[in-house]
């Protein structure tokens, strides 16, 4: 059986005998019914006190995993061995059992202990992104991409300007994702090998007319408006919806950053907007949301998310631009 006793660590040399024995028995490097070398042994071998080396049996015989028996020494026991391949066992054991089948199977394939306790360490101090960080200059636009991902995943959304990605603060913990007309920018003002996260969207102008298609021309001769804090998205609603046959003179286009934007939406028959706008509008305004981020790319972002909800690594997939 080998041990390695660490007298600089804060764990106690007893606890670190009882914890390797334990993984020993765990991992068939002692089977059940071998004997164990004696408490004289163990402190002669390690230069620990024999009271230490008799605690940590006493312990392990209490918890079942040895017999002590009188005048013949010390032994692994069969009973405890049995019970460890058991589901109806406290959680604890099932995870000790869990680990010495690790241990087993990496020192099989030629894994040092070393390696092991090493990437165990790693592992265990990993601590998984919390948030998500939408890194985009344009702060309308930045703040539906929020929005959007806040209705579809579960870790919390945040965002900042280019300017301040780079910060240890913000970085800490997050996902950057960006839209794909900034990644280049954005991807050179991040750290070396910080993973980036470009989003897939939905093309504005499509999307739109497939909209539009269902809702015109029965609505045609209809007030029809359009509302956003996103400028790009009302030249281009207006253009479309103009291009589908609207006159002019029936487009109510509101910018969502003025006072006074809801004046007259009551009177549209329907209102094109952002799903930010969305949850502003009027009561009495029937929403026609146009969404940014395609299906496919939050997909992408929910495994991801599944993906640390099991800590295992993510990669993040960046399309071509």
């Amino acid at each position: 059986m080998r041990l390695w006793l660490n007298r600089s660590a804060e764990v106690p040399l007893r606890e670190q005998l009882i914890t390797q024995v334990v993984l020993a028995i765990l991992t068939r490097e002692v089977l059940p019914g071998q004997r164990l070398p004696s408490t004289r042994e163990l402190a002669r071998r390690f230069g620990i006190h024999p009271n230490t080396a008799s605690a940590a049996y006493r312990q392990l015989e209490q918890e079942g995993w040895l017999e002590l028996r009188h005048g013949s020494g010390v032994f692994v026991s069969s009973a405890r061995h049995a019970l460890s391949l058991s589901h109806e066992v406290a959680p604890e054991l099932i995870v000790d059992h869990l680990i010495g089948e690790l241990a087993a199977r990496a020192r099989s394939m030629g894994a040092s202990d070393a390696l092991l306790r090493a990437r165990l360490l790693r592992w265990l101090s990993f601590e998984p992104p919390a948030r998500w960080l939408v890194i985009e200059p344009d702060p309308e636009l930045r703040r539906i991409v929020n929005l959007e991902m806040e209705e579809n995943l579960a870790l919390p959304v945040t965002g900042c300007e280019p300017a301040h990605c780079a910060s240890p603060e913000m970085l800490e913990r997050s996902i950057p994702v960006v839209l794909p007309s900034k990644a280049e920018a954005v991807r050179k003002l991040l750290p070396a090998g910080t993973d980036l996260t470009v989003l897939q969207v939905q093309a504005i102008t499509p999307a739109l007319q497939a909209k539009l298609q269902r809702y015109l021309p029965e609505h045609a001769a209809d007030l029809i408006g359009i509302a956003s804090r996103w400028s790009q998205f009302q030249q281009l609603a207006s253009i479309m919806i103009v291009a589908t046959g609207v006159a002019q003179e029936n487009l109510l286009v509101r910018d969502a950053a003025r006072p006074g934007w809801k004046r007259g939406l009551e009177a549209t028959t329907g209102v094109i907007c952002d799903v930010a706008t969305a949850q502003e509008l009027p009561q009495r305004c029937f929403p026609i949301v146009f969404r940014l981020l395609s299906e496919a790319s939050l997909a992408q972002l929910r495994a991801m998310e599944t993906a640390l909800s099991e800590k295992r690594p993510i990669s993040a997939s960046q399309p071509a631009l």
